[in-house]
Formats: C-alpha cells, sequence, structure tokens
C-alpha cells in the first residue's frame, strides 16, 4: 500500500492498471474505521490490484475534480478508466470484496478467497452496537481496566448521529447537533481504551459460548455480553415501500431533508419522531402533508402545538397509506380515509415515514426472554435470561426510550460487570 499526492495521480492511478484509491482525511472516524480493513485487503488483493492512499485535504483540487465530497472515498480504475460506483462514508469491508472481485477474473478471485484464514481475538467484554447506551458501557468498562471490544455494524452513535439536535441532553444550555454529541461520546470512550469494529458484517452471534463473527473471518470471544442493538424504523409492507426506499421514500430527516429545499413532501406518522422531524424538515420544504392514522397527533404538546402553528403544514387524520408509486418524476401516495373508507392520491416530490420503531433482535430472537413486543427483558443490574449475557438502552424492555436512558442503562450494566469481574 502506497500514498501518493496529486502529482502522482497520472503515473500511479491512470497509468496504473488496476486501483483502489482511498481518499482519506485527518480526525475522520470512517476513515480510522476504514484503515484496518483496506490494509489488510492490501495484503490480500495487492498483487492483482494496486492500493493508493490520498489525503484529501492536502489534495482537494483533485478531490473536487473526482467529484469526491466526503473521506473516505473510494474510487476504482481499469487501466486509467473510473468505476461508476464508489464508496464512502461507513464502508463495510464485505463492499469493498465486492467492487474488487468485480476487477479480477473468476479463478483468481477463488484464489485469492481461498488465501483467507480464520483469526481469533478474545476480550473480557464484548458490546454489541455503538449507541449512547453501549458508548457508555464501554467508557465505564474500560475506566474500570477491563478489556473491552465494541462491535457495531454501523459507525458509532446510533440513531443520535442522525438527530438534527438534541435539546434535553444534561449539561448543554444550547441544543447540540446529535452528529456532534455521538462523535463526543465516542472519542471519550475510545480514548479510554475500548477496542474499535465498526462497520462491520456481523454473519454469527452465539451467546451461549460468548463468540461473534465478524466479516465472515475474524471470531471474536468474551466472558461477558453487552447486548445495545438499538432498534430500527418500522416498515409499513405496503406495495412500492421496498422498491421506492432511496429512491423517494426516506426513513431520515437528517440524512435526507436537505434534498427537498422548496419541494413537497409526505410524512407518515404523528407520534413524537414524526412531529419532530416535521418541524426539521418544514426548514427546507415549501409544503408538508402529514398522514396520520389517529384523529390527532400523539407527541408532547409544545411539539404539536409548534407544528400547528406553521403555515407549510396540513394534515391528513384518519388516514393510512395503502401504496406508493412514482409518476412523471413525482411521488404518489394513495390513502385511505378510515372512516369512510375511499382512497385518495397525494402527490408530492418525496415521502418520510416516522411510524415507530422494532428491536434488533433477528440474529439471537429466540434465545433470550422478550416481553409481548419483542424487546429483551433484563433485571435492575441489565442481566437478560441468560448468564452472562446483559442488554441494554432501545433493545430493553422498558417504558421510556430516551439517549439518557440508554445511557444510564449503560452505566447501570458495567458497573455490574466490573463488581463480578473484579
Amino acid at each position: 500500500m502506497k500514498e501518493i499526492t496529486s502529482s502522482d495521480f497520472e503515473k500511479e492511478v491512470l497509468n496504473g492498471g488496476r486501483v483502489v484509491l482511498d481518499f482519506y482525511s485527518s480526525e475522520c472516524p470512517p476513515c480510522e474505521a476504514l484503515a484496518p480493513k483496506y490494509e489488510n485487503l492490501s495484503a490480500l488483493y495487492g498483487k492483482d490490484i494496486k492500493f493508493l492512499k490520498i489525503f484529501r485535504q492536502q489534495n482537494r483540487e483533485l478531490a473536487e475534480k473526482l467529484e469526491v465530497k466526503s473521506s473516505p472515498t473510494l474510487l476504482f480504475f481499469d487501466n486509467g478508466i473510473i468505476s461508476s460506483h464508489s464508496l464512502t462514508g461507513g464502508i463495510k469491508r464485505s463492499e469493498i470484496i465486492h467492487h474488487l472481485d468485480n476487477m479480477l477474473p473468476d479463478e483468481r478471485v477463488k484464489e485469492i478467497k481461498s488465501q483467507i484464514k480464520s483469526c481469533f481475538s478474545n476480550y473480557d467484554v464484548m458490546i454489541l452496537g455503538a449507541g449512547p447506551g453501549g458508548l457508555t458501557a464501554g467508557l465505564y468498562l474500560c475506566q474500570s481496566k477491563i478489556n473491552t471490544v465494541l462491535i457495531d455494524i454501523a459507525l458509532p452513535g446510533g440513531h443520535v448521529s442522525t438527530t438534527h439536535e438534541v435539546s434535553n441532553y444534561p449539561g448543554f444550555i444550547d441544543p447540540q447537533p446529535g452528529y456532534l454529541l455521538s462523535h463526543n461520546m465516542s472519542e471519550q470512550t475510545k480514548l479510554c481504551g475500548t477496542v474499535y469494529k465498526v462497520a462491520v458484517d456481523v454473519s454469527q452471534i452465539n451467546l451461549e459460548k460468548k463468540e461473534v463473527i465478524i466479516d465472515e473471518y475474524e471470531s471474536i470471544r468474551a466472558k461477558r455480553i453487552i447486548i445495545a442493538t438499538g432498534t430500527s424504523p418500522n416498515l409499513m409492507g405496503i406495495p412500492g415501500e421496498k422498491e421506492l426506499k432511496g429512491k423517494g421514500i426516506s426513513y431520515c430527516a437528517t440524512c435526507d431533508a436537505k434534498y427537498y429545499g422548496d419541494k413537497e413532501v409526505v410524512i407518515i406518522g404523528g407520534g413524537n419522531s414524526a412531529v419532530e422531524e416535521a418541524d426539521f424538515i418544514s426548514k427546507f420544504a415549501s409544503k408538508i402533508t402529514m398522514v396520520h392514522q389517529f384523529d390527532a397527533f400523539t407527541a408532547n404538546k409544545q411539539a404539536i402545538e409548534k407544528l400547528l402553528a406553521n403555515p407549510k403544514v396540513s394534515t391528513r387524520f384518519e388516514c393510512e397509506p395503502r401504496s406508493f408509486t412514482r409518476e412523471g418524476g413525482k411521488m404518489v401516495t394513495e390513502i385511505e380515509n378510515l372512516k369512510t373508507k375511499e382512497h385518495s392520491k397525494l402527490e408530492s416530490d418525496g415521502v418520510f415515514v416516522f411510524i415507530g420503531m422494532k428491536p434488533n433482535i433477528d440474529l439471537f430472537r429466540d434465545k433470550l426472554e422478550l416481553d409481548k413486543w419483542g424487546y429483551i427483558k433484563t433485571n435492575e443490574d441489565m442481566l437478560s435470561s441468560m448468564p452472562g449475557v446483559y442488554a441494554v438502552g432501545d433493545v430493553i424492555s422498558k417504558k421510556y426510550r430516551q439517549i439518557t436512558t440508554a445511557v444510564a442503562d449503560g452505566t447501570i450494566a458495567a458497573i455490574a460487570i466490573a463488581k463480578e469481574m473484579n
């Protein structure tokens, strides 16, 4: 693996045969997460594909010319021709491998794959999930000198990292950008000494053996496990939703609201998430139509009053969506009036869905005692029904799910484990 500058680009990249080029930045958590994967894959594929790195901040002109807008970004070249596909953000090892394999003959790919060897690592505690609960547990454990690894299929932060502003986290007078609050939490835990393995593929979780396999080759074992896998947005399961996800249907206002400047959007939902995110989206969109199944919003009163006073917002109460289609560049949401049973269509530029969450427990659903909604039951120490397996944050059965309650859960679990192990 070699680092280059803009002056080397023509020789090393355009005339370099098969090349993968990593635009990285300093003080960049996604870049740090990518680095060990990139180095590992360079050892595997390096005889066939040239692995290069370039410091984006000192090579801005080239980055702009290649339309590199974030760090890290991986670009793939074959004899000077750039691939139409690039990778950016929290890049997974499997995503890189997919692109590398497409650059080589099938037989050579098989030879390379045969060289992949399994590896094992052992820790005192393994935390699954890097949201506020998992990060707090990691902080307390490493301060107790307990060898801890934190694993996540995404980058640290959980839902907080995609929240526009957090106005109720203690210690901050002014509202904090969600990405900044989660970044600071993550950096504090990392600096303490917790080992990070993030933006990875988790292929197997064995709670009995306290073993997790990531990226299909690395087995991680621990004496204790903390499950902090959080929740994911509920889907409606209606025609067009799956096909148009990311192509007109979004589940993240912070991620996508900026693309709807002076445009019209439909928002599905009426709870806290829907109402609060609608207020944020209204900073961009020219018109918002709220579709809610009940005759009134169920969010907190202050948020409702603010939303209803917004001239950009109109409501369709006691209605539910029945299908999504795209017609002539517009999103068409077919809705049913639950009282009259009449169907009508709403035309917009995009749709946002905020109808609640579900616990991320698919890889161990049948191993733990759950409540009737599928959340993990724990005792006062955050211990689940399985010895040595704890759970914290939004994934557990509890009345309130807030950043502060997740942080409290992580604190309790870490202290309980530290006392037990010491």
